[in-house]
Formats: C-alpha cells, sequence, structure tokens
C-alpha cells in the first residue's frame, strides 16, 4: 500500500515555447500542501532559452535540457528517467498549460492508499476558461471502435455528480504513476511523439494488471492545446496535428484492438478521417488534406515500435 509518509513525488512538466504557462504552472505547485515532491522540468528546445529562464526564475525545480524537440513521449520519457535513476517511488506527468490546487496530490494518493491495485491516478481536469465545466474525468475504451472516449467531457459539476470511478485510460494531461507500473509495463511509446501515446500505455498498464482510477477530489485546470493552437496559413492547428491524430489512431487499432474487433475499428475511422479529408478538400486546406492521406498511408505500413523499457 502506498502511503503518503512515504512516498517521493517527481512532478514532470515538459516546456516546448510555452513559458507564460509553465510560470503559471510552477508558481501553483509551490502552493502543494504534499510533503515530499520535485520538480523536473524538461525543455524541448525551445526557443530564446526558456529553459535557463524557467530555472533562474525557479531554482526549486531540477532542468533537463532536450537538444531537440522530442514531442510529448520523448520528452516525459527524459524526465521518467531521470525520475527513475533518483529513486522517487511515484512519477506524475504534469501538463505545462495546467494550474493546481494545492491539495490535488494529496487526494490523489488516498486512492493509492485505498486501493492497492491501483498503478495510475487521474485527478478532475476542469477547463481553464470555464471553471464549472469539465475537461476531463478519465477515458474509456471502445474495442468495437478503436475508440477513446474522454468522461464527462463538457460536463458542468453543478449537473454531474462526480466519485471514485475505475478508468480504461488516464490522460497524459495529469496523471500519476507508481514505480513498480512503470518498471513493469516501460516508458511511453517515442514513436507516437504526440496523440494517443497515454491511451496506448494506459492499455499496457491494465494488461500488466495494474488498475486505473479517478480521483474526484483532486482538481486542476488546463488551458488545453496550448502548445498546438497557433497561427497557421491554414488555421489554428498545423497540419503536423492531423499527421500524428490519424497516424497514431491506426498505430493503436494495429496494437490494441482484438483481432476480430479491428474490421469495425479500421473501418470507423477510415469513414471519419474520409470527412475530414473531404471538409480540407472543400476549404481549400490542402497541406492539412495530404497529412491526413500520409497519416492514414504511414499509420497502416509503418513498422510499429515496442515501447523502452528503463531497465
Amino acid at each position: 500500500m502506498d502511503s503518503i509518509a512515504n512516498s517521493r513525488v517527481a512532478i514532470i512538466l515538459v516546456n516546448w515555447n510555452g513559458l507564460d504557462f509553465t510560470v503559471a504552472c510552477l508558481h501553483s505547485l509551490r502552493n502543494l500542501n504534499f510533503p515530499n515532491f520535485g520538480v523536473i522540468l524538461v525543455d524541448n528546445a525551445s526557443d530564446n532559452q526558456e529553459g535557463a529562464i524557467l530555472q533562474k526564475q525557479f531554482p526549486e525545480i531540477e532542468l533537463v535540457q532536450s537538444q531537440s524537440n522530442l514531442g510529448f513521449a520523448g520528452g516525459n520519457n527524459l524526465g521518467i528517467r531521470r525520475a527513475l535513476e533518483q529513486g522517487f517511488s511515484h512519477v506524475m506527468l504534469l501538463n505545462n498549460d495546467t494550474v493546481v490546487v494545492s491539495d490535488f496530490l494529496d487526494e490523489m494518493f488516498t486512492v493509492f492508499e485505498k486501493y492497492p491495485s491501483v498503478g495510475v491516478v487521474q485527478p478532475l481536469i476542469y477547463w481553464m476558461k470555464y471553471r464549472n465545466q469539465i475537461w476531463s474525468a478519465g477515458g474509456k475504451w471502445n474495442d468495437w471502435l478503436g475508440r477513446a472516449i474522454t468522461r464527462l467531457e463538457l460536463k458542468k459539476t453543478k449537473t454531474t455528480k462526480t466519485s471514485f470511478q475505475k478508468l480504461d485510460w488516464a490522460t497524459g494531461c495529469c496523471m500519476l504513476i507508481s514505480r513498480e507500473a512503470i518498471l513493469e509495463a516501460g516508458l511511453l511509446n517515442e514513436q507516437y511523439f504526440a496523440y494517443f501515446e497515454d491511451v496506448e500505455w494506459s492499455l499496457r498498464f491494465r494488461e500488466k494488471g495494474f488498475e486505473i482510477a479517478l480521483a474526484p477530489q483532486a482538481i486542476i485546470y488546463h488551458e488545453a492545446g496550448a502548445s498546438s493552437k497557433k497561427s497557421h496559413s491554414e488555421g489554428t492547428l498545423s497540419p503536423r496535428v492531423f499527421y500524428y491524430h490519424v497516424r497514431n489512431q491506426f498505430f493503436l487499432i494495429r496494437t490494441a484492438v482484438s483481432l476480430i474487433y479491428k474490421p469495425f475499428a479500421f473501418g470507423y475511422h477510415l469513414i471519419r478521417f474520409g470527412f475530414w479529408a473531404a471538409y480540407f478538400a472543400v476549404r481549400g486546406r490542402f497541406k492539412k488534406l495530404k497529412s491526413v492521406a500520409k497519416g492514414i498511408w504511414d499509420g497502416f505500413t509503418l513498422p510499429v515500435q515496442s515501447p523502452e523499457k528503463w531497465l
């Protein structure tokens, strides 16, 4: 059984050209009640030496400077490896575009203390701008469609009852993982780079016998998509975002969906992405159209790499 008194948590933030968001997140972490934690900041080759700026402003953090942008998966793996090397009992992935409530980590640990079979815990995540609306209460997995579904998305707390729940997957926006679970399941799959790597990781945890749970009294607020929402010639989201979304969806179906359900899952998403392609064609967004087509092709043809183990 995990107890607060005997636990050390490494909170991993990945920064990529998100200085203002990361500053706000680090300020909120300074108010935590939890007795024993450290912050490992991975700077994913940001412009303007943001990692050094953040370390100077927050000397309590440990900076891991990447020489290239390794994506969400690779950047977090740098932090996870450092945390495991230093003997932390738990690792938390936390998006840099979040702010946390001071007792959220304590509330997450109550789930570990009550349920020894749990290896991963997610808090209740609200939108930053609409603080009475839920962004994520964890996820369900539909094997028939190969679809990851976010629970209670956009629901308002005044009309929604939240309670302890077992989950199929936890969002990488914020997930607290035991050391034992990581050692058994391995690290994030870096081939994914970004999108669906948290779903794939969660399903691996469950395959190894670790349950995933929601801690409904643990609260954080999330900007959502801060690193991917930038001005581009074809809209807010870059064509690269659509490429990874499409490609990784098919990677996930190939590795996680039962053989009997694969035809349904592939068919469902081919129709779905076909509508995307048609929309981009009509709107003249040909870079995004090309990205969807390449994502489908690569998702079917590229060999899916196995995730690394720490040891």
